[in-house]
């Protein structure tokens, strides 16, 4: 007998949603956070789509920090541009309380079955004729648990995809390094009704600047930036911002960092083995959020492994079908961002500008996603006429 089924690497959204998915489909499942804190500490700026949470979860009060009415564009020279949240896309709806969001769907693991352990690492695989030997640590102690497989949803920097064979190596393209601040007494500053965007390689090269409110006049302000475009550090781009905004640094209470991967990946599955989340690399190319489709990874991680169970088949090829089915759910819009996001990337502020001002005069409540992206097309054929096909 093995111990578990499956052990869960990491208690993010996409790892506590795939250890109640398989929790809910029979399975012995373990749940590891290397962190005493499921939740903390935050590297995210927390904003999620109203509708796709929801098709996700039942949406709780207590873990909702506030609801906004859309987001605000910003170009290089300040034109602006005002989407609502439903043409904003998978970061604009609502503003999470992480800390507390994350220790419920923990929860909602623990009550579907799954074992879950704090303070605990996984620090190696063993690969078994079997099955596979985990190994970790605990309060300094170690132990090992065997399982039928793995599910590595332990982050941009996952050390289950390297031990199971999967490449997650990450180039300096590839990868947004991300700093944020939560600030207070913004109110009087700001329409805190809406999430506030700035793009431009002057202000961020390669990324953007976010502001996402947070009620009682803070904010999660936060900058990303591509290294391979970047001549300093992200901090550096996002003081500069706040200065020429007019905001105290004395109003920060909080600072996070960290780096959020925007390439997507050949591979996500091997023998034994499913990422989920950023492990997986399911973040958006052009805005970096990843919250939903990590959970929706997460359930689909949960099937199946299920069915592998079932069928007692742990093959690279069998729980391929994990691929395919992502690429079918969300995979597939992951890619046509990652060839849009390479264009942006080659526009200058200029053109930037150019682009916004074309969207003058519309009333942009009126258009859907696809109808902003015909206008664009329509008033841009230069610049867009190549991706047609993307959209349409």
């Amino acid at each position: 007998m093995h111990d578990y089924d499956v052990v869960v690497v990491g208690a993010g959204p996409g790892g506590s949603t795939a250890a109640r998915s398989c929790a809910e489909e029979g399975l012995r499942v373990l749940m590891v956070e290397k962190r005493q804190e499921i939740g903390a500490p935050v590297r995210c700026a927390e904003g999620v789509s109203k509708s796709e949470l929801s098709s996700l979860v039942e949406v709780k009060k207590k873990w909702i920090a506030k609801e906004v009415q859309g987001a605000k564009i910003y170009s290089p020279d300040n034109t602006l541009i005002t989407l609502s949240a439903e043409q904003a896309g998978n970061e604009v709806g609502y503003i999470l309380e992480r800390k507390i969001f994350d220790r419920w769907l923990a929860k909602q693991a623990a009550r579907a079955g799954a074992d879950v352990l704090v303070k605990t690492a996984a620090v190696g695989v063993e690969k078994e004729k079997d099955g596979l030997r985990v190994k970790l640590r605990r309060a300094g102690e170690f132990f090992e648990v065997t399982v039928k497989m793995i599910i590595g949803a332990d982050g941009v920097e996952s050390r289950v995809g390297k031990w199971m064979g999967i490449d997650t190596t990450l180039k300096l393209n590839e990868i947004e390094s991300c700093v944020q601040y939560l600030i207070t007494g913004l109110e009087d500053m700001y329409d805190m009704e809406y999430c506030h965007f700035w793009i431009g390689h002057a202000r961020s090269p390669g990324g953007y600047i976010w502001l996402f409110p947070k009620g009682n006049g803070s904010a999660n302000v936060g900058i990303g930036v591509m290294p391979s475009m970047a001549k300093k550090p992200a901090k550096y781009y996002l003081d500069k911002f706040l200065e020429s905004e007019g905001i105290s640094t004395s109003k920060i209470v909080e600072v996070v960092a960290g780096g959020v991967p925007v390439s997507p990946i050949d591979r996500i599955s091997a023998e034994r083995c499913l990422l989920v989340g950023d492990a997986a690399r399911h973040a958006d190319p052009i805005t970096g959020g990843g919250i939903i489709n990590a959970m929706r990874g997460g359930k689909i991680a949960g099937k199946v492994a299920a069915e592998a169970v079932k069928r007692d088949d742990f093959s690279a090829k069998f729980l391929s079908r994990y691929d395919e089915l992502c690429r079918e759910d969300f995979g597939k819009t992951l890619e046509r961002n990652k060839v849009l996001q390479k264009k942006i990337l080659k526009m200058k502020d200029e053109t930037l500008n150019s682009i916004a001002k074309s969207l003058e005069g519309y009333r942009m409540e009126d258009l859907s996603v696809t109808g902003i992206v015909k206008v664009l097309i329509k008033k841009n054929p230069k610049i867009f006429w190549d991706l047609k096909s993307l959209f349409f």
